[in-house]
């Protein structure tokens, strides 16, 4: 680290600064790379959710660089420790700062107290098309392990009307009773579990979360859908179910929640049921990310889609 910056965590009164930063370095980079509009289509004082929500979750982890002569911010990432990983969660750096080495410093405290606290892993979703952050994890010893469209749903205002799917009976909304089941389901699946997460949703102080649950016949959990609803993102995730079928039914009763408006969600690529029922529903791609893993990975026995609010998995 260089005495021209200085690492220290975001505290509440960066939030107003912090919000214009991820506003500034995602709109400015999916500009230039032809994305044709602003990546958030909100203002940017609304981008604060991220660190609400993600600081309500897991508080004061997060690590942001200062210009020293300046006081400027010019970076910030988050983690998320969890029972048995830490989640490297969204990482921005204020386009007039690129070059200067601030989005590997960051990398390197998170990737320092994932092996200080012995962590087996620290997981993150990363987009495919930025050459810049993928050259960035790559570097630091992560491996991509999972391919996902990232693909959006206009959502008419009758919802998706008859296209129901078989399984939709068993599901249900997700109540603080479910969550050690929904911890032991998402270690079976993704070798991680994430209780924390789990209660948020379902308690959902900000009511911007969502939750349900699939239930089987013999009162176990198979399956469970989180999303968020807010200016800044309209997102279906975390999901984790055993198959495929189970999957898509919950990604249908969940889509009702987005009549009128759109939603986005990260389908694995080798799922292709799951696939071409988006494409059926009139899904549109709009990019690709990844999977990237410091440390161990089991891979995963089911299906796991990942979301970025709250990204921790």
């Amino acid at each position: 680290m260089t005495k021209s910056i200085l690492l220290r965590p975001l505290k509440d009164v960066d939030v107003h600064e912090h919000a214009d930063l991820l506003y500034s370095s995602f709109n400015s980079w999916y500009w230039k790379h032809g994305w044709g509009k602003d990546y958030f289509g909100c203002s940017p004082q609304e981008t604060s959710i991220f660190y609400e929500i993600y600081n309500d979750l897991s508080p004061d982890c997060s690590i942001a660089a200062f210009d020293n002569k300046t006081g400027r911010m010019m970076g910030s990432c988050f983690y998320h420790p969890r029972e048995h990983h830490v989640s490297l969660g969204i990482m921005s750096v204020h386009p007039n700062y690129g070059g200067r080495g601030i989005g590997r410093q960051l990398v390197n405290h998170i990737i320092d107290y994932t092996k200080k606290h012995d962590f087996k892993s620290c997981r993150l979703v990363s987009s495919a098309i930025n050459m810049d952050s993928f050259s960035l994890y790559n570097r630091s010893g992560f491996i991509p392990r999972v391919t996902y469209h990232d693909m959006v749903i206009n959502v008419p205002e009758s919802g998706l009307g008859d296209a129901s799917v078989k399984g939709e009976d068993n599901i249900r909304e997700a109540s603080l009773a479910d969550i050690e089941k929904m911890g032991e389901l998402e270690m079976e699946i993704s070798g991680i579990k994430r209780e924390i997460d789990y209660r948020y949703a379902i308690e959902n102080p900000r009511k911007v979360l969502h939750a349900l649950i699939y239930e089987n016949n013999q009162n176990g959990i198979d399956g469970f859908m989180i999303s968020v609803k807010h200016p800044a993102l309209n997102m279906l995730g975390p999901c984790v179910a055993r198959n495929e079928e189970i999957a898509i039914a919950l990604i249908r009763k969940e889509i009702e929640r987005f009549k009128g408006t759109w939603v986005l969600f990260s389908i694995p690529m080798d799922k292709r049921k799951m696939v071409e029922q988006m494409y059926a529903w009139k899904a549109i791609n709009v990019e690709t990310h990844l999977k990237e893993v410091w440390g161990e990975f089991p891979g995963f026995n089911g299906i796991s889609m990942p979301s970025f609010l709250p990204e921790t998995g």
